[in-house]
């Protein structure tokens, strides 16, 4: 259509019950237009732009509007429906991208009616990833009128988040069982928002691990704990029958306790678990190794194994920490029952195909490396206790502790060097260089002779004189042998065996070499 004919178009008529104003619509790119009529109290009452275009000194009988290509059609759509009323309106909206392209439309051309209606729309309807996105980048610049849109989106305040984590942490830790038709989904699920409420990798928490909060865990860790020991118990005295339901409930309650190993330590809680667990421990193998579980439930078994996995990776890391008394308990209990398992488990792998239970790589290599860590952090004897049941057991292949035991023997060589060095220095300082006597009645005839040359009154060569002079070539001896005979430990031991030997010497009596340690 060209200018003429529009102009055409626009001109004012007489008859007030026609529609008497146009509103040419033009794209800037592409120069696309086209004419919508209205009557003017229309646009005066749906839209104050227009009002004040009519009330412009300049205003012919046609008003332009200018708008880019992408924002045409939902130009087009508001222009269409702006003469219908409110009610009529919301039903027009189809989708959430085409109400929020006419929200546009409508905030610029201040048209509160239909911009309302699409605000009720949006807040209302369902969203998409991608429309909720669309959403959080365009409403916030539309103004106060817009923010109804975004109210599913507000932060709610700590109090009312606390109330809904608690009430998921009481449905996760619940010992109910299942229920259909769901199964655990929906258990599972309070799980992981638990864990993402927590806050995961670098984000920030939506809860605040509180008093409050740590005493409903520890409440629902107990009843876990309970029940499990409950059922674990009872399982012995039911029959054949029975053992597939009883095992399906024990392994439902372990699979709470395993997920707990994954939430507790995010709130410095592992060390409860780890003690119930260390507590339970030798009254859970008992159980599990009755000869009437001897060859059934390896899921059950398999599953005790990867909690005790966790358990030790907490204490062999330092997440948590035990007395080293616990620690060696802990080892003495799961070490054994880890090394008999293994191998049948990999036994009934070989012979049933598609046999789940067998123990992983990287299964088993989390094993070694806690059982390691948490070898070479117990006392020496103990470490000796552990490594001695060890090489002497019959499954000495898994867990390979080869690692504890070359820590240990490189220690127990430092350890005696160092008592070697010790013991030289001492020997030296109070027998050689330490001078006088601790008794008063001598009136200071010995205050210039060293311990050595006042034994036996200076008399040599005599039988406790020869003692102390082969004491510390046997030390040294020892601490050669101990270090195999390298260097730099034989080179420091050999000086300083020769400068304990050459002092004890009888032409060595009352030598001060070059005025050392001599009388002021």
């Amino acid at each position: 259509m060209d200018e003429a004919a529009v102009e055409k178009s626009c001109k004012p008529r007489d008859d007030h019950n026609i529609k008497d104003i146009a509103v040419c619509l033009r794209t800037s790119e592409q120069g696309t237009q086209r004419l919508f009529f209205f009557k003017s109290p229309i646009l005066k009452e749906k839209s104050k732009f227009f009002a004040d275009q009519l009330l412009s000194p300049t205003f012919g009988s046609c008003i332009e509007v200018h708008c880019s290509v992408a924002d045409y059609d939902h130009y087009v759509h508001l222009l269409s429906h702006l003469h219908l009323p409110a009610s009529a309106l919301v039903d027009s909206w189809k989708s959430v991208n085409s109400a929020l392209g006419v929200l546009q439309v409508a905030v610029s051309l201040q048209c509160e009616e239909i911009a309302k209606t699409c605000v009720d729309y949006l807040e209302a309807v369902p969203w998409e990833d991608k429309e909720e996105e669309e959403i959080l980048r365009i409403v916030p610049k539309l103004g106060d009128l817009a923010l109804p849109i975004l109210a599913r989106l507000k932060p709610l305040d700590p109090n009312s988040t606390k109330n809904v984590f608690l009430a998921a942490v009481r449905y996760a830790m619940s010992i109910s069982p299942p229920c259909p038709p769901f199964g655990d989904e929906i258990r599972i699920s309070a799980q992981e928002q638990i864990e993402y409420m927590l806050g995961e990798d670098e984000e920030t928490p939506l809860v605040t691990a509180d008093d409050e909060v740590r005493s409903e865990i520890r409440k629902g860790l107990s009843q876990m704990f309970m029940m499990f020991q409950k059922e674990f118990s009872s399982l012995l005295s039911h029959s054949d029958l029975s053992f597939e339901n009883s095992e399906n409930i024990i392994l439902h309650n372990l699979s709470g306790l395993e997920w707990l190993c994954n939430l507790l330590p995010k709130i410095n809680l592992m060390g409860d678990f780890v003690l119930k667990w260390a507590d339970l421990s030798s009254c859970i193998l008992g159980m599990a190794e009755h000869p009437k579980l001897e060859s059934v439930m390896w899921s059950l078994k398999f599953k005790l194994i990867e909690i005790t996995a966790k358990v030790l990776d907490a204490v062999g890391y330092g997440i948590v920490i035990l007395p080293s008394e616990c620690r060696m308990q802990l080892l003495k209990t799961w070490l054994p029952y880890i090394q008999k398992m293994k191998p049948v488990l990999d036994s009934v792998g070989n012979d049933e195909t598609g046999f789940p239970y067998k123990m992983d790589e990287d299964l088993c290599q989390g094993i070694q490396g806690a059982i390691v860590s948490v070898i070479v952090a117990l006392p020496s004897n103990d470490q000796a206790d552990i490594l001695g049941d060890w090489m002497e057991s019959e499954q000495l292949g898994y867990p390979d502790l080869t690692e504890a035991f070359e820590i240990w023997c490189y220690r127990t060589k430092s350890s005696k060097r160092r008592l070697v060095e010790g013991l030289d220095r001492v020997t030296y300082h109070f027998f050689h260089w330490k001078k006088g006597t601790p008794f008063a009645e001598d009136q200071g005839i010995y205050n210039g002779l060293t311990w050595w040359e006042q034994i036996e009154n200076g008399q040599q060569l005599t039988r406790n004189r020869k003692f102390f002079t082969v004491v510390p070539v046997l030390l040294y001896l020892i601490a050669s042998h101990t270090t195999d005979y390298q260097n730099p430990m034989l080179f420091l031991n050999t000086l300083a065996v020769f400068v304990l030997v050459v002092a004890k010497f009888p032409r060595m009596h009352r030598v001060r070499i070059f005025g050392i340690n001599g009388e002021h």
